[in-house]
């Protein structure tokens, strides 16, 4: 098992996966996803996505934002969303590979800390995440979606 960060032609198999994370999700077109992923793959610097595979299929994804910032001496933050793995594979490490990697990339990138949102109902998620050292008491978080 080894995570490893993604190539150009996972975005299938990522999209494939959100849809086990979001199953109600609308879709944008291939056209557009196909752009937004071309702007992703051009910006390692800032954009990074994990995945793990198993028999060449994906089996988990998270990714993360490394976000410019003026305070804390100009160190960078980061930001980790859409941590998923395949109901088919959990509890297998794979999940733990794809944030732990992320997590080294936040670190090589000299980011003060890392944000990680989670829906509140996901308890055992929190647990996870808790394992690899998140604090869910540390912060409050707040998400105002747009219309």
């Amino acid at each position: 098992m080894c995570a490893r960060f993604a190539r150009y032609d996972d975005l299938e198999g990522i999209m494939d996966l959100y849809e086990v994370l979001i199953p109600d999700d609308t879709l944008a077109s291939l056209d557009h996803l196909k752009t937004v992923w071309d702007h992703i793959m051009s910006n390692p610097e800032l954009y990074r996505y994990a995945v793990a595979e198993e028999n060449g299929r994906l089996v988990a994804t998270s990714n993360i934002t490394i976000v410019p910032n003026l305070t804390r001496s100009g160190r960078p933050y980061a930001v980790i969303e859409n941590v998923v793995t395949h109901p088919s594979a959990r509890r297998r490490g794979f999940g733990r590979e794809t944030m732990e990697l992320l997590l080294d990339y936040a670190k090589e990138k000299n980011c003060y800390k890392v944000i990680l949102l989670s829906s509140s109902h996901r308890a055992e998620a929190h647990k996870f995440y808790e394992s690899l050292g998140f604090d869910g008491d540390a912060k409050r978080g707040y998400t105002y979606y747009m219309k």
